[in-house]
């Protein structure tokens, strides 16, 4: 294979591993946002979260990475329904910009907590023994790591797809976004329905931000640092949309990681111009509803 070829192959494989972290900490934005009518800014901080408890539970604890991994989801989305309690919920059909004040100073103070608990410097994440170094596939020496987290990407993607076209909480949240107050009036309980949908959607984030703390590095900063990224993803993808971020996810990792590669003096700027491109033309996202 010519040099350019296993260039091309590299960016596609390290631009599809960052897609799926991205898909998986953004999808849950999508639900709520699309849900909720929320602007929750602050969702990058439970995908935080979630990285800092998994790390914590390895490195300081000894926990194996699996459970470390189901104890970071369950922690944060413990922690999630007691915000959405006392927090989120005060402020559901409420004027955006005290939902916008609300969860950056949310972000703010995850920036602040973290950095008094943890430091300022990144969070070693040491892959179990069994996924680290490189494993053959299709004749490429690829690492083992980030096979497994695409692997684990596909896998979501199938489960949250069936989730939600096959079973009836499914069937209740596609309802409730195509119409919150026709939903209502045939008896769906949209108060627990929008407290399981956060739920949900923090463990998300925080299975990907778990998952991904090998490739998006675990900081104080990180909920600021990536938000951009998050929102490019839902808002290209489009609201309430399960297939919408998955497809943004991959056109924003794939073209991030191979833009970077090429022309890296540039940085994400062809991002934010491709961006503006599309939502010229699908203002609402590629998949989301007018």
């Amino acid at each position: 294979m010519g040099e350019f070829a296993s260039a091309v192959v590299n960016v596609a494989f390290h631009g599809l591993t960052l897609a799926m972290v991205l898909y998986l900490i953004s999808v849950g934005l999508s639900v709520t946002m699309g849900l909720m009518g929320f602007v929750n800014l602050a969702h990058g901080a439970f995908a935080m979260a979630g990285g800092y408890v998994m790390t914590t539970l390895m490195n300081r604890w000894g926990l194996d990475f699996p459970l470390a991994l189901f104890g970071a989801v369950a922690v944060v989305m413990a922690g999630s329904l007691v915000l959405e309690r006392l927090l989120y919920r005060r402020l559901y059909g409420g004027d955006e910009l005290d939902q916008v004040l609300l969860t950056m100073g949310l972000i703010f103070v995850s920036v602040g907590a973290a950095t008094y608990i943890w430091g300022p410097l990144a969070q070693p994440m040491q892959p179990p023994p069994l996924l680290r170094g490189q494993i053959d596939v299709f004749g490429r020496s690829l690492p083992a790591y980030r096979t497994f987290l695409i692997a684990c990407g596909a896998l979501i993607v199938t489960v949250l797809w069936l989730a939600l076209e096959r079973t009836r909480m499914g069937a209740q949240l596609r309802a409730a976004v195509d119409n919150l107050r026709m939903a209502e009036t045939v008896g769906i309980n949209t108060s627990r329905l929008f407290a399981t949908a956060f739920a949900l959607g923090s463990g998300l984030a925080a299975l990907g931000g778990g998952l991904g703390a090998d490739l998006l590095a675990i900081t104080p900063g990180y909920a600021l640092d990536h938000l951009v990224y998050f929102l490019i993803v839902v808002a290209v993808g489009g609201l309430g949309s399960i297939r919408g971020p998955f497809f943004a996810a991959l056109v924003v990792g794939i073209a991030d990681t191979a833009l970077k590669y090429f022309v890296p003096e540039f940085g994400a700027f062809f991002i934010y111009a491709l961006t503006m491109a599309i939502l010229l033309r699908y203002p609402h996202g590629i998949f989301g509803r007018a």
